[in-house]
């Protein structure tokens, strides 16, 4: 049975029927929003104990409590990882077993029961391959993947849930900015993202609402994004709303630790690695606004854009543009990862997982 249109404005039009390989999506026209596929996986388990196998389901609503943890206290986190086909027809993940240690990781600091790293590798393997008509064409985008770990079981009080619900629905997905020049960011001055001791560390769903107002104001402002200060001082540069940042000077390429008020991104690990191999020394530091303002390149990196090149920041009245283009570093460094998940050159550090063989 061919899949249902959606009906939302938001998401690319549809094309003619699906074929046997492809759904019947316009692969020329994907952007970064969700387009219903045909399965989700799910799984239940009670505090404190295991989570079942779990089941492909048909994608759809789901049956909630009303005073489920995650409606009531924000007990919940989410993860984002993509599937990718390759030329030669595989179909293959990027580091899942990173995003199965770092959910592991933000279930204990929110007093949660974690799937382990097989059963939530295994279930993305499920639902990509349930799905497997919704992954692009290679070079057309990916088949982008959102786990969710939440309380699903009703407390009144605050208090851990006494029932959590793994589950999991995909997406095709083109560019998270689909501008093809470089991002403009904006300091913010009045917000902060984290805290220490408090969540930025981990991929909790409550990080990420309280960033939907000066995000807004942003870009109502015409710019891209928007660069987060340190609480404690004001004086440091941390995340932008959705991704890390990086800057370059000379050899030197630094980022800010995550230490608690920054996610450690998959991409941004990775990254490192990358820059470190082509012989760049690689620091985890705090990064002032100073530096960022003298830096030679500035570079973001997350799932969804994968690195993305700043062209300028704007801080108080002054606006610095920076270096991008086919000499920048965030240029070479996004093929070199980007040619490693497309399977274009051999991966050699074991980064991608293959769940399927060749393409009949």
């Amino acid at each position: 049975m061919a899949p249902s249109v959606p009906h939302s404005s938001s998401v690319p039009l549809l094309t003619s029927e699906a074929n046997e390989k492809y759904a019947n999506v316009n692969w020329e026209e994907l952007g970064f929003s969700l387009i219903p596929t045909d399965y989700m996986y799910m799984s239940k388990c009670k505090q404190g104990e295991s989570f079942s196998e779990g089941e492909i389901v048909p994608y759809g609503d789901i049956p909630i409590s009303p005073c489920a943890g995650i409606l009531n206290y924000g007990q919940g986190l989410f993860e984002g990882l993509k599937a990718y086909r390759t030329e030669d027809g595989r179909i293959t993940l990027f580091r899942p077993d990173q995003n199965a240690f770092r959910m592991q990781t933000g279930a204990d600091r929110l007093c949660m029961t974690s799937p382990s790293s097989d059963q939530f590798v295994q279930a993305v393997k499920k639902t990509v391959l349930a799905n497997k008509k919704w992954v692009p064409p290679p070079g057309k985008g990916s088949l982008y993947i959102r786990p969710l770990l939440i309380g699903t079981g009703a407390v009144l009080g605050i208090a851990s849930a006494p029932e959590y619900t793994f589950l999991m629905y995909v997406s095709p997905v083109g560019n998270y900015h689909t501008a093809s020049s470089g991002l403009n960011l904006i300091v913010d001055h009045t917000y902060r993202r984290a805290h220490t001791g408090g969540t930025g560390g981990v991929k909790s769903c409550t990080n990420y609402s309280p960033v939907v107002k000066p995000l807004f104001e942003a870009k109502s402002s015409g710019f891209s994004d928007i660069l987060f200060l340190d609480a404690a001082t004001g004086r440091n540069i941390e995340e932008v709303s959705t991704c890390n940042i990086f800057i370059t000077k000379g050899n030197i390429v630094s980022t800010p630790p995550t230490s608690g008020t920054i996610l450690p991104g998959i991409t941004r690990k990775s990254i490192s690695e990358l820059a470190r191999d082509i012989g760049y020394q690689v620091q985890e530091r705090d990064v002032s606004v100073e530096e960022l303002l003298e830096a030679e390149e500035v570079f973001c990196t997350g799932t969804a854009m994968v690195v993305k090149a700043v062209e300028t920041v704007t801080f108080h009245d002054k606006k610095i543009k920076y270096r991008t283009g086919e000499e920048a570093l965030s240029t070479k460094l996004h093929l070199m990862l980007t040619n490693i998940q497309m399977g274009i050159v051999e991966d050699k550090k074991s980064w991608m997982v293959e769940i399927n063989g060749c393409d009949e």
